[in-house]
C-alpha cells in the first residue's frame, strides 16, 4: 500500500525545492537554450556534459557518466546517501518536517536527543556570555578581547564568553538546573575522570566562541586561551550535532553578504572572521581548526560560486593554502588567493592598516593558477635541474586543469621563467591528463564515463516510453507487441515493468516512486527520455513508427535465437528442422514489415 502521508511529504518536499539552486551550490551551471550545463560532478571531465532541465518536472543527466535523475536523485549521488535519505536531507534545509508516522522509535529517540543537545547547547552560550559580563570570572576574558580591539558590541553580537578556570562551574550549574550528567557529557561540555567516578568541565581558563550552523543553531565551542598555553583552540568534541568538516564558522551571519557579493573570504581562525565581520566585510567564514574539506566547499558554494582564501601569509598558512586548492580542484568552484604582507594574519592587519586597505587586498587577490605558479617557483631551487623538476612537478596539475588560451600563456611564461623547452611542459602536461584523476575521499565517489550505443532502437525505445510514461493505456499495445521482459533494451523494459505494476497495483505513477524503484542506470535514463525533446514531432506523433521499429528489432532477436539454435541441434545431430522452421517464419514477417516501413 501507498503511503499518503509520505506522498504528500514528498510532494511538499519536491515543490519547495528548486533545482537549479540546489545543482548551482555544488558545480556552477551555464545556461544554454532550455538546459543549464556545467562539467559533471560525477565524473572528471573538461567539457560540460551534464544537463539540467528545470521546467519537466526538475531533472538531470549526464551524458557521459549517464547518472541521471530528479532533484532527490542528485542529491543522493553528491552526498552518498539512499534516495529517502536524500528526501529527508532536503526536507531538514527546508525546514519541514518529517511525518511521525515515517520515523522509527529509533529515529523519534535520535530527533529528541538532537533537540535536546541543542537546546543544553544554547544554556552553555548563555551561560559562558554571562561568565563574561556579569561576573567577575570574566575579567580576563575582557581584557583579551580589549587588546585585540573588540569591544561590547562585538561581544553581544557574536555572544562571546569565558570560561572559568574551574573544573566543575559548569557542571554543577547545569546539574541544579536539571540537566542529566549523561547529557553534558554527550554535548562534549564535561568529560569522564580517567580515575574516580564523576566528570570535570572540558572548558576552563579560556574565552568561548559559540559556533552555530548554517542555520543559527549553535553546536558547539571553540575555546582560545589568553597566554601561550597549548592547544591554542579547544574545539568541541565530535557530537551527533557537531562535525567540523561539515561546519563554517560565522556561516549562519554570513550568507545574505555571500549572495550579494558573490563570493566569500574565508580565514583560518574564528578570531579573523570575527575581527573582518566586525570591520564591515560580511562575507567571511573560517575553518574550524581543520583542514579544508570538499564538504567546506559544497557548503559554500550553495551560496556563490567563488571563494578567496585568506590564510595566514606565514609558511604553515601558505602550506595550507595549497592543500586547501588540490582538494577544491575537483569541485568547479572559481577560487582567488588573497595574500595579506609580512606574514600577517588578517586579524593584525586591519587593525593596523584598516578595512579599507583590506578590501584593496581583496581587489587585488591572485587566480590560484598565478598563485600556485609563485608559490611552486618560491619554494624551489630553479637554478638547479632537480628545482626546475620539482616546480614543474608541482605546476603541471594546474596547467591541466587551466582553459586553453589560458594554459598557453602559462606554458610560454613557464618557458621563460624555467628555460624549459615547451615540448616538455606539454608533454608533462599530457602525461598528467591521461592519469586517473585523485582519488577524493570526502563527498560522492568518482563515476566513470561510459560510451552507450545510441542506435536507432534505443532513440525509439525512448520515444516510447516517454509515450508509455504520458499516456499509460499504451501498454496494452505495447505489450502485445513485444513481452516486456523481453524488451530490445534492457532499461526500458524495467521502466516499463514499473509503469505496468503501478497499473496493475493502482498506484499512482511519479517521479519520485519511480526513481526510488528503478535501479540507477534505468533511473539515469528515465531522467534522459523524460527531459529529451524528440526530433520529428512529440512522443505521441512517433509512436507508432517507434513501437514497430521495436517490433522489429525483438523479431530480430529472436530469429537470431531460433537460428543458433538449430545450428546447435544440427551439429549434434538432432532435429533442427522445427526450429528453422520457426527461424523462416520470423523472417518473412520481418521482411513484411520492413517493405510496410519503406512504403
Amino acid at each position: 500500500m501507498r503511503d499518503a502521508a509520505w506522498d504528500a511529504f514528498v510532494t511538499r518536499v519536491r515543490d519547495a525545492s528548486d533545482i537549479l539552486r540546489v545543482v548551482s551550490s555544488y558545480v556552477p551551471l551555464k545556461r544554454k537554450g532550455s538546459r543549464y550545463w556545467a562539467c559533471c560532478p560525477f565524473h572528471n571531465e573538461k567539457t560540460p556534459s551534464f544537463s539540467v532541465t528545470p521546467d519537466k518536472g526538475g531533472l538531470f543527466y549526464c551524458f557521459g557518466c549517464h547518472a541521471g535523475g530528479d532533484i532527490f536523485k542528485f542529491i543522493s549521488l553528491i552526498e552518498n546517501v539512499t534516495y529517502g535519505e536524500a528526501i529527508k536531507l532536503q526536507a531538514e534545509k527546508l525546514g519541514i518536517p518529517l511525518p511521525d508516522e515515517r520515523r522509527s522509535s529509533a529515529e523519534l529517540a535520535r530527533d529528541q536527543k538532537i533537540a535536546d543537545m541543542r537546546k543544553v547547547m544554547g544554556m552553555a552560550r548563555d551561560f559562558f556570555h554571562s561568565c563574561l559580563v556579569n561576573t567577575p570570572y570574566g575579567k580576563p576574558g575582557l581584557e583579551y578581547f580589549a587588546g585585540r580591539g573588540i569591544g561590547k558590541d562585538i561581544i553581544d553580537d557574536f555572544s562571546l564568553g569565558f570560561a572559568p578556570d574551574s573544573f566543575d562551574k559548569l557542571r554543577n550549574a547545569f546539574l541544579k538546573r536539571g540537566v542529566p550528567e549523561k547529557l553534558l557529557l554527550e554535548c562534549g561540555l564535561v568529560k569522564q575522570r580517567k580515575s574516580g567516578a564523576g566528570t570535570y568541565d572540558t572548558f576552563r581558563g579560556r574565552v568561548m566562541i559559540p559556533i552555530a550552523d548554517e542555520r543559527g543553531r549553535f553546536v558547539g565551542f571553540g575555546g582560545r586561551v589568553m597566554d601561550d598555553s597549548v592547544p591554542k583552540y579547544l574545539n568541541s568534541p565530535e557530537t551527533m550535532i557537531f562535525n567540523k568538516r561539515k561546519l563554517l564558522f560565522g556561516l549562519d551571519r554570513a550568507k545574505k553578504a555571500i549572495r550579494d557579493e558573490g563570493y566569500v573570504i574565508l580565514v583560518e581562525g574564528y578570531m579573523d572572521a570575527i575581527s573582518v565581520a566586525s570591520a564591515g566585510v560580511r562575507n567571511v567564514v573560517a575553518s574550524l581548526g581543520t583542514s579544508f574539506t570538499i564538504e567546506h566547499a559544497r557548503l559554500i558554494m550553495r551560496y556563490a560560486p567563488e571563494i578567496y582564501f585568506c590564510y595566514d601569509s606565514d609558511e604553515a598558512g601558505q602550506k595550507a593554502t595549497i592543500r586547501a586548492l588540490s582538494i577544491i580542484r575537483a569541485t568547479g568552484a572559481k577560487v582567488k588567493v588573497l595574500i595579506v604582507p609580512d606574514g600577517k594574519d588578517p586579524d593584525e592587519f586591519i587593525r593596523k592598516h584598516g578595512v579599507d586597505a583590506f578590501r584593496e587586498l581583496a581587489k587585488r587577490a591572485l587566480p590560484v593558477a598565478d598563485y600556485q605558479i609563485k608559490y611552486a617557483l618560491a619554494h624551489n631551487d630553479i637554478r638547479t635541474m632537480d628545482g626546475k623538476s620539482n616546480a614543474l612537478h608541482a605546476i603541471v596539475p594546474v596547467l591541466a586543469a587551466a582553459q586553453t588560451v589560458e594554459r598557453m600563456e602559462l606554458v610560454q611564461e613557464l618557458k621563460r621563467t624555467l628555460a624549459i623547452d615547451e615540448g616538455i611542459i606539454t608533454q608533462e602536461i599530457s602525461r598528467y591528463k591521461g592519469e586517473p584523476a585523485e582519488n577524493i575521499q570526502q563527498g560522492a565517489p568518482m563515476r566513470q564515463a561510459v560510451r552507450r550505443i545510441d542506435d536507432a532502437v534505443m532513440r525509439a525505445g525512448r520515444v516510447v516510453v516517454r509515450q508509455a510514461w504520458e499516456d499509460t493505456g499504451t501498454l496494452a499495445d505495447i505489450e502485445a507487441r513485444v513481452p516486456l521482459d523481453d524488451f530490445p533494451v534492457a532499461l526500458h523494459g524495467e521502466i516499463l515493468k514499473y509503469l505496468a505494476k503501478c497499473e496493475r497495483d493502482g498506484v499512482p505513477i511519479s517521479e519520485s516512486g519511480a526513481f526510488e524503484a528503478l535501479s540507477e542506470d534505468a533511473a539515469s535514463e528515465l531522467s534522459r527520455i523524460l527531459s529529451e525533446t524528440f526530433a520529428g514531432g512529440t512522443a505521441a506523433d512517433l509512436y507508432d513508427e517507434c513501437a514497430q521499429k521495436i517490433y522489429i528489432s525483438y523479431l530480430k532477436i529472436r530469429l537470431e535465437g531460433h537460428r543458433i539454435k538449430a545450428d546447435e541441434l544440427q551439429r549434434a545431430g538432432e532435429d533442427f528442422i522445427g526450429e528453422l522452421e520457426e527461424s523462416n517464419k520470423i523472417q518473412k514477417k520481418i521482411n513484411e514489415l520492413e517493405r510496410n516501413e519503406q512504403q
